[in-house]
């Protein structure tokens, strides 16, 4: 059975816009959403990661989800969200242009990554169809720094910034 059914008939995804495209990810992954607030630049730091921000009074690395899936940049403004996951007692945000609404799949409507032509990104979870739209199901955990394909490297000893420009 596929991980993104939950209740053996269908699931709870977060459908929200990059680059003009619609995706989407498992609801149960999102802790919160939240507006862009200020966020402090990280020196050297991979080029996905824009900073950190302040969230009730912990400190949030804020990753732009375009650049880690590689699709065009566009400017934050007033409709652009920070997505929060908690993992591992820290939490990490991803930046998206635009939080659209909650969409439940049932199985028929989800499709295999391998239609993607291919592509093999540890992201990718497949294609859902809504109507005549399509959605790229993705996961976010394999998009955290340290990540590509393995446990997360957070927790205790926080963040690794890996990549180019790391130290």
């Amino acid at each position: 059975m596929s991980a993104l059914i939950h209740d053996g008939e269908r699931s709870d995804h977060l459908v929200f816009l990059l680059a003009g495209e619609l995706y989407a990810v498992a609801l149960e992954s999102i802790h919160e959403i939240v507006k862009v607030g200020p966020i402090t630049r990280v020196p050297r730091a991979r080029a996905d990661i824009l900073g950190v921000m302040g969230v009730r009074g912990r400190l949030v690395t804020v990753l732009d989800l375009r650049r880690s899936i590689q699709v065009q940049d566009a400017p934050i403004d007033a409709r652009s969200r920070v997505l929060l996951l908690q993992v591992e007692e820290e939490d990490v945000g991803f930046l998206v242009e635009e939080v659209r609404e909650v969409e439940r799949f049932t199985p028929s409507q989800i499709e295999p990554a391998s239609v993607l032509g291919g592509i093999e990104r540890p992201y990718l979870r497949g294609v859902a169809r809504r109507g005549p739209e399509m959605l790229v199901l993705i996961d976010l955990l394999p998009i955290l720094p340290g990540r590509e394909g393995s446990a997360p490297n957070v927790g205790g000893q926080g963040l690794s910034f890996s990549g180019p420009g790391a130290p």
